[in-house]
């Protein structure tokens, strides 16, 4: 494959991550939307544009990248209303923030691979166990479409920050075993092309609150 057919590629898959993520926040009737790891912005832009997203925000570990994010969305720019429904803070993932709460529904999108995965506890008490949102969407590369494509890094992984990639199986694991714990049900996604013996390059989980189980708080 050419290299920019494989950046084509790579694009088209990101649109539809974030089409999917979009319609899916939808379909749940999500007004305000936490986006966790937010990168530059690419979700927030596609919400900002969407009059039912009535709160937006976006978190980032880097203040560098949201600095990037709040150019690439014009915020300074943005006619009053607009600007009221969007803002951005710094903050680490791994630890409790008072302000993550008070969402609807919150994002990970292509985030937890970047965590180590000694880290991915502590981020799954402060998402599902302190902040709880009703709705969460995380996605993640599927490890078994690697197979699909050339230069990749140590260790076979897409990305040279990426600390794990997960199978199917594993992402399924890992997802139903926080489900049950927290008190969410969850239901798998397949994005972009889907390869029948490999599955297909993104998997997403969508988590609900109390759907279904009973749960028993820890502390």
């Amino acid at each position: 494959m050419l290299k920019n057919e494989e950046t084509e590629k790579k694009l088209n898959l990101n649109q539809q991550r974030l089409g999917t993520v979009v319609a899916v926040l939808k379909s749940v009737n999500a007004k305000k939307v936490i986006d966790l790891g937010c990168g530059e912005g690419n979700l927030l832009s596609l919400l900002l544009k969407d009059k039912s997203f009535e709160q937006i925000t976006g978190v980032d570990v880097s203040y560098s990248v949201l600095e990037r994010a709040k150019d690439r969305l014009k915020i300074d720019r943005l006619p009053e209303m607009q600007r009221k429904r969007i803002s951005l803070f710094q903050s680490s993932l791994v630890y409790r923030d008072k302000r993550f709460s008070g969402y609807d529904a919150a994002t990970v999108i292509e985030v937890i691979e970047h965590l180590d995965e000694n880290r991915l506890q502590a981020f799954e008490k402060v998402l599902f166990e302190f902040t709880r949102p009703q709705t969460v969407i995380v996605s993640t590369p599927n490890k078994e479409y690697n197979f699909h494509y050339g230069n990749l890094f140590e260790g076979n992984l897409r990305h040279r920050d990426h600390r794990f990639e997960w199978t199917r199986k594993e992402f399924q694991t890992w997802a139903v075993k926080v489900a049950e714990k927290y008190g969410y049900s969850v239901r798998f996604l397949q994005i972009g092309e889907i390869d029948d013996e490999f599955g297909s390059p993104t998997q997403m989980g969508v988590f609900t609150l109390g759907a279904g189980g009973h749960h028993h708080h820890h502390h």
